[in-house]
């Protein structure tokens, strides 16, 4: 039986309480129930790997396509999805509050506001204008009255992987603010992630895979609660497709060995959701 919505937010908040789990990144309905198949407990969409899939850039969709890209994710699996949702696709509080609702209103366990501007302007909102617009977010999601964590992330590291204490300042006013859930993609040396658990400690972080070798084990010694791979995923996929392309413009076909059987792939998209 399917579970319901109330259900799988139930399901993602308790993820969030103890130990450590991975969270892959799908960027289409497809690539959402493969994951699923494969076992893991709980997804995010990836904003990179879904533009990718639509043939643009990184950052190129709008509002009304993420949401039913995301829509579609929730609608596909049993599993909670937790929505990659930039700025909120706006800079004007009202307007950030009520996309935030409308994701809410898809379906979501979870989403994710970063503090990259949405205004047009160049770099990053400071630290006050962050965590007003992270209260706002908090408080849009309350009055909805459903249970979806915030994840609140800043985004500095990924330009400047030297700001680590600057993000780490940021991340535990944004727990202040009311996010559930912590993250700063770009940090990468042991001893700040380490740092960063303990600065917003007893709420979780979110470690954005930088390092291939890293492994789950070595990852949750740390204090990480969830680790995501962003568009990590998307990135391989069409690492492999631009590999196979190349074989054959060179007049080799011997890539196709290594594809999944029609078969396999029936049998696993054949399956109800």
């Amino acid at each position: 039986m399917a579970r319901t919505i109330a259900e799988k937010r139930e399901a993602f908040r308790a993820l969030h309480e103890e130990g450590c789990f991975i969270l892959p990144n799908p960027w289409d309905v497809g690539s959402a129930r493969m994951m699923e198949h494969m076992g893991f407990s709980a997804l995010a969409s990836t904003s990179s790997g879904y533009s990718w899939s639509q043939g643009r850039p990184e950052n190129g969709v709008e509002l009304d396509d993420v949401l039913e890209h995301v829509g579609d994710l929730v609608l596909a699996t049993d599993l909670p999805v937790n929505a990659d949702f930039e700025s909120g696709f706006a800079h004007d509080l009202e307007e950030l509050a009520a996309n935030i609702r409308l994701a809410v209103d898809v379906g979501v366990a979870g989403l994710s506001i970063e503090d990259i501007r949405a205004d047009g302007g160049p770099g990053f909102y400071d630290t006050a204008t962050s965590v007003e617009r992270i209260r706002t977010a908090r408080a849009a999601i309350d009055q909805t009255g459903e249970d979806v964590i915030l994840v609140a992330r800043t985004e500095i590291l990924l330009t400047d992987p030297t700001r680590v204490s600057e993000a780490i300042n940021k991340l535990v006013a944004f727990a202040d603010a009311g996010a559930d859930c912590l993250y700063a993609p770009g940090v990468i040396e042991k001893a700040d992630i380490a740092s960063m658990v303990r600065a917003v400690a007893p709420k979780p972080v979110n470690l954005l895979v930088m390092r291939p070798d890293a492994t789950q084990a070595e990852i949750a010694d740390l204090g990480v609660r969830r680790i995501s791979i962003g568009g990590g995923l998307a990135r391989a996929a069409w690492g492999a497709v631009m590999r196979m392309a190349e074989a054959m413009k060179a007049g080799s076909f011997e890539g196709l060995a290594s594809g999944t059987s029609n078969k396999q792939l029936n049998d696993i998209f054949g399956r109800t959701v």
